[in-house]
């Protein structure tokens, strides 16, 4: 395709642009097969997003093959974990509070957690001494607090899907996202195969001018290839769109099979791979979170706060 036919004049791409170009191949095919007006003006529309990705950076719209409920069932798969976060607090019997204490420009406090009206919040906000956490455990002093859970129990493989509107504010980021105990370490993480970090979705584009109402999907590891070096391997898949996605609910999915990793925006597939040395054979740790970024990228009026909301977290499993 005329991504290998780049590759081969010596001009290097990213995963992200040699997938963009195989889709943009796969439809121009289309426009001397397609049936129909719509499925003509839907093929030139794939191809002009292409173009977006290399001219602007921009987002492309999944058009992969779907997924429901039915089809899994159809697969095999059944439901092994499910929370709607219908109670009045986080049931600490599934989710831990993670990585609580200083995080980049911050700080995670499990009282940035809260369920309420049959959804769960994850907040930012800048916390003085009037409003520091009641729990002196959690108070770290001055400063922006987010928050991170976590799920008790460890999954291999599987579907993974989180349904979520994304916090609206430039800065911080909301995330799900699934990681082994040691993915930046090249001896234990082996390429991936020994374990990885699968970002499920990042919202990292809030503001963008080509992509602002689309997410992020990556897949890190370390020792690619059998490296020794502590730099992170990491596989940026591209950014994709979603409906509206930080002020509406949009799912967010991951299918983890013994071949590869299948990544969905609403059902539908944005990209597939099987990246570095191979696809993770450990169990992994399934998180939730709102990210925060360095001091130098957080906003200046002190007065903000914004929410990540949840409306459910569901695991399936063959």
């Amino acid at each position: 395709m005329l991504a290998q036919l780049l590759l081969k004049l010596g001009i290097p791409l990213a995963w992200r642009e040699t997938y963009a170009l195989d889709q943009a191949a796969l439809n121009f095919k289309k426009l001397f097969t397609a049936g129909s007006l719509k499925a003509i003006v839907a093929s030139i529309m794939a191809i002009v997003e292409v173009f977006g990705v290399f001219l602007f950076n921009g987002a492309l719209t999944p058009r992969g093959e779907p997924i429901n409920e039915q089809i899994l069932a159809d697969k095999g798969y059944r439901l092994v974990f499910e929370d709607e976060f219908d109670g009045a607090e986080l049931d600490t019997t599934k989710w831990v509070y993670r990585a609580n204490g200083s995080r980049r420009g911050g700080y995670n406090a499990p009282d940035q957690v809260k369920v309420k009206d049959g959804s769960l919040y994850i907040s930012a906000q800048y916390r003085d001494q009037n409003n520091l956490p009641a729990d002196t455990s959690a108070n770290y002093g001055e400063g922006w607090y987010v928050g991170m859970i976590m799920l008790k129990q460890k999954y291999k493989r599987g579907y993974f899907e989180i349904k979520c509107i994304c916090n609206d504010s430039p800065g911080f980021w909301s995330a799900f996202w699934i990681q082994a105990d040691h993915p930046y370490e090249p001896e234990l993480s082996r390429g991936g195969v020994g374990g990885a970090e699968l970002d499920i979705f990042e919202s990292l584009n809030y503001g963008a001018r080509f992509k602002h109402d689309s997410v992020t999907q990556t897949v890190h590891c370390a020792g690619k290839g059998g490296s020794t070096s502590t730099e992170l391997n990491s596989c940026n898949l591209g950014s994709f769109k979603g409906n509206d996605i930080y002020h509406t609910y949009n799912t967010y999915g991951l299918k983890w099979t013994e071949d590869e990793y299948i990544f969905y925006i609403n059902g539908v597939e944005t990209a597939r791979n099987a990246w570095a040395d191979g696809v993770s054979e450990v169990e992994e740790y399934v998180i939730v979170s709102l990210e925060i970024p360095e001091a130098e990228k957080l906003p200046g009026d002190k007065s903000l706060t914004t929410d990540f909301i949840v409306d459910y977290v569901k695991i399936y499993q063959k």
